[in-house]
């Protein structure tokens, strides 16, 4: 199945039935007076979260949705029906942007959300509605309110616990194919991965889900290579994996490349936990190693873990680096819950 994480679509809810115009007539009823009923409200457009989909491909086929009309009003006070809603079926992680694509209307985290996107039209008075002691006999009715229409964005950004970045060819797809069962395509030429990829981790008794975007090159955030808007497929993890390929003159350059394209797309991304990874150490001699490492951990200000995605080599201690990154952060949560539903304790 083709992955789509973006669509524009057309949305317009129903129109409300028109109120009827009647008079009741019956046989040895002198006055029968109005009886008309009033009209259908118009139908909702609906966006409901759902579980078993993982891409926007549906709404590539189908960009116009049209909620249908209310029910006209009839005679013997008989109301119209309701439209019925249209509901858009949308996987975990999607948010509904308006036209401008920055004004959020929605955000879709869990199963089972649902949000009222247009509300269909009220429907009509019929002219019973209208009957007074001093308009006893009213002619007239109120058509149906009209729908609304308006265009929006679907975007969706994966959910995934932690996110891999780094350069084309730093050895992404085939770190994420060595730790878990996702089989991303991989070659030896840039931008060989041109969308996302999810693959779930089991290490140590503990599951994640790892998500791979295409790789980012100097000028990304201005659209240069594949540009940056995979990035928000990472903004809901957790931890980010940084990998730095070994084999490159200048590693240092390489992690501040991805840094400095991070901070331009959001400060919040930048500002996220960190696991820096020198991959490809297979290939390179030891002295070389130990230089590109030392350079690396000054230009990162933090730990760097030598591995190699081919062999196997280190990765475990990555794995087992990011489930206790991810606790930590789950025990801080949880505290913070806490504390807001408990308030602080006092004698």
């Amino acid at each position: 199945m083709k992955f789509l994480d973006q669509a524009k679509v057309y949305l317009r809810s129903g129109d409300g039935g028109a109120g009827c115009v009647s008079f009741r007539r019956e046989k040895f009823i002198e006055f029968g007076g109005p009886d008309g009923g009033n009209g259908g409200r118009g139908g909702d457009v609906v966006a409901e979260c759902v579980d078993g989909l993982n891409t926007l491909i549906d709404y590539r086929y189908q960009q116009h949705f049209k909620a249908p009309t209310g029910g006209h009003g009839m005679g013997k006070n008989r109301t119209g029906a309701d439209g019925k809603d249209i509901v858009l079926k949308v996987p975990v992680g999607t948010q509904i942007l308006e036209d401008d694509q920055e004004t959020l209307i929605a955000d879709f985290t869990e199963v089972g959300q649902r949000a009222v996107l247009l509300k269909g039209g009220n429907g009509g008075f019929g002219n019973a509605y209208f009957k007074t002691s001093s308009n006893q006999a009213p002619r007239h009715a109120n058509p149906g309110q009209e729908g609304i229409e308006k265009w929006v964005w679907l975007r969706l950004k994966l959910i995934a616990d932690a996110g891999l970045v780094g350069l084309p060819n730093a050895g992404k797809s085939t770190f994420l194919s060595a730790v878990s069962a996702a089989k991303p395509k991989i070659a030896d030429y840039p931008f060989t991965t041109l969308h996302p990829n999810l693959g779930v981790v089991s290490i140590g008794g503990s599951d994640f889900v790892l998500a791979d975007i295409p790789g980012l090159i100097e000028g990304a955030s201005e659209g240069a290579g594949i540009g940056d808007r995979f990035l928000g497929h990472i903004e809901r993890c957790k931890v980010l994996i940084h990998l730095i390929d070994g084999t490159q003159e200048d590693v240092a350059e390489a992690y501040r490349t991805i840094r400095n394209e991070l901070a331009l797309y959001k400060d919040a991304l930048a500002d996220k936990p960190e696991i820096v990874v020198l991959n490809k150490t297979d290939a390179i001699p030891a002295e070389e190693l130990k230089d590109k490492v030392r350079v690396l951990r000054k230009a990162s200000r933090q730990e760097v873990h030598e591995i190699s995605g081919a062999t196997g080599k280190g990765v475990d201690e990555v794995l087992y680096g990011v489930v206790r990154m991810l606790d930590a952060e789950r025990t801080e949560q949880e505290e913070a819950l806490r504390r807001r539903t408990q308030g602080s304790w006092a004698p």
